[in-house]
């Protein structure tokens, strides 16, 4: 996609088309790649299965992408946002509250995109998406330290804590809220969560 080249996601992507059909078809090739790539795994899909559950040949399929991998990063190029968990307001009446309401609006689209379930398969074998979103997530990171150094200057937080580790060890409860009840006997609940990690960050 020429207007995205300069973006995090590398490499050489064909232009968009112009036509609203041909809109379409690319539209339900990355709908069909998605649902693929969940129900199959990633490996196990091909550009064949893609263009069949899209409805389109498979010569149709590589007019719009060079091969799978090509698919995958436009789709993960689109939903980036969505994996990355979200920058609160710490500067909020209540960032509590508003930090529950982030996160669980956050799980909720990562629940209804699914693709991160591909990228356990996917990172290992992927050093270059790997380092794309370890990127996106330093990015995040830095967005969020900056965020505290605001709240300090205000007197807001903890002065003994270094900001750096609070961002990460809220940043880390926060990318692995989803799986907490793997290893305890419920889910997770946002609103206990972002106590926790406002109570790590603010005096009472």
């Amino acid at each position: 996609m020429a207007d995205k080249n300069a973006g995090p996601f590398p490499g050489e992507f064909p232009s968009l088309p112009k036509q609203e059909r041909a809109l379409q078809k690319r539209k339900a090739l990355l709908e069909s790649g998605r649902r693929l790539f969940i129900e199959k795994g990633y490996e196990l899909t091909t550009a064949k299965d893609i263009a069949a559950a899209a409805d389109v040949a498979t010569g149709t399929f590589y007019r719009y992408f060079s091969d799978k991998r090509q698919l995958l990063m436009a789709l993960l190029q689109d939903k980036i946002d969505f994996l990355m968990v979200p920058e609160p307001d710490w500067l909020s009446e209540d960032p509590v509250l508003l930090l529950a309401r982030l996160l669980d609006e956050h799980y909720k689209r990562l629940e209804a995109v699914g693709i991160h379930r591909v990228l356990p398969e996917l990172l290992p074998k992927d050093s270059e998406l790997a380092g794309i979103l370890q990127e996106a997530r330093r990015n995040i990171h830095m967005q969020i330290v900056q965020g505290l150094e605001l709240a300090r200057q205000k007197g807001l937080t903890w002065k003994d804590i270094d900001l750096d580790t609070a961002a990460w060890s809220a940043l880390i409860l926060a990318e692995n809220g989803p799986d907490k009840e793997e290893h305890s006997s419920s889910p997770l609940n946002t609103l206990e969560a972002a106590r926790i990690i406002c109570r790590m960050i603010f005096p009472p």
